[in-house]
């Protein structure tokens, strides 16, 4: 029986508006993969110049080192052009269909690194990456057929914010206490679950921002206030994790926890907390699940297989 087009664009719960989110999170993708390539530049730079190792933790000494690294401030740049892009795409688009999308730079990074660090991928290197590509990637295809963006409610809101309370606390306790311990995919973990509510904060500023442009009606208060602090302390310290994870591993590694557990996360709260799934049927869940399971899978495969993680 062939395939009716007609049927199947029915089927698809985004409008054209929400779809010009998907290649703007693709071009963000890209600014990603190339400031991750130059910031682990620079981080490896910084880190040979000076006699302490920065997987433990960077010190003042190191971050002052890192700021006057062109490779590292240009890599900055490039993080800071994606930030712009993701943003952009989640004003479009709900959390569950474009931030998945940042696995694209996990292509682009292997590739790069491998042909600038001269090392060339194992065969179980590279089908960890794609077990995180097929699961992203099949994740997103299951999102455009059952994400719906609707209004948080300031419930909705209080529990996210208590949410990364909790797990900011506990993330820094163990970094205080257990640091020495760390390895790169505990760093890569922290930052991806941080920069996951960072995300979700992202959206809910960026809805209420549009919507005090649409209706003129202020919805600005200081829950939204406190969404925006929350959102700055958070990605500060995803991206101190991120720079120590540099240290301790390949950007690719890196790459891979961010674009994977990332997004888990932001979606996890859309479909939990935000009921951006809320009409999909419990197949769609089930996928959900095992896609997301797949794409983590690769990435722990990544960090026990990666040469350079080896080394």
């Amino acid at each position: 029986m062939p395939l009716d087009l007609n049927d199947l664009a029915s089927q698809i719960t985004l409008t054209p508006y929400q779809a010009l989110g998907i290649p703007i999170a693709l071009v963000g993708a890209v600014f990603l993969a190339t400031g991750a390539q130059l910031q682990h530049r620079g981080v490896q730079v910084m880190d040979d110049n000076t006699q302490r190792e920065a997987s433990g933790g960077l010190s003042i000494r190191q971050i002052l080192a890192l700021v006057r690294r062109p490779a590292w401030l240009l890599g900055t740049l490039m993080l800071a052009l994606a930030i712009v892009f993701q943003l952009t795409s989640l004003g479009f688009a709900p959390i569950i269909v474009v931030q998945p999308l940042g696995a694209v730079a996990l292509v682009i990074t292997s590739i790069v690194n491998a042909r600038v660090s001269k090392v060339k991928l194992t065969r179980e290197s590279i089908r960890a990456t794609a077990f995180c590509i097929i699961g992203v990637g099949l994740f997103v295809t299951i999102a455009t057929f059952t994400a719906k963006s609707k209004a948080i409610t300031e419930a909705e809101l209080i529990t996210v914010l208590i949410l990364l309370l909790i797990i900011t606390v506990i993330f820094l306790a163990a970094f205080i206490f257990l640091r020495k311990r760390f390895a790169a995919i505990i760093y890569i973990i922290g930052a991806g679950v941080l920069y996951g509510f960072v995300a979700t904060l992202a959206k809910v500023v960026i809805d209420r921002v549009k919507t005090i442009f649409i209706t003129g009606v202020s919805g600005f208060e200081w829950l939204t206030l406190l969404c925006v602090i929350a959102l700055i302390a958070a990605g500060l310290l995803g991206g101190y994790f991120v720079q120590t994870a540099y240290a301790s591993g390949p950007p690719d590694l890196v790459i891979a926890g961010l674009t994977v557990i990332d997004p888990i996360v932001a979606v996890s709260i859309g479909i939990i907390v935000l009921q951006e799934a809320a009409g999909a049927p419990w197949y769609a869940i089930v996928a959900f699940l095992l896609c997301g399971a797949l794409a983590v899978y690769g990435v722990f495969q990544l960090a026990k297989y990666h040469p350079q993680a080896q080394h």
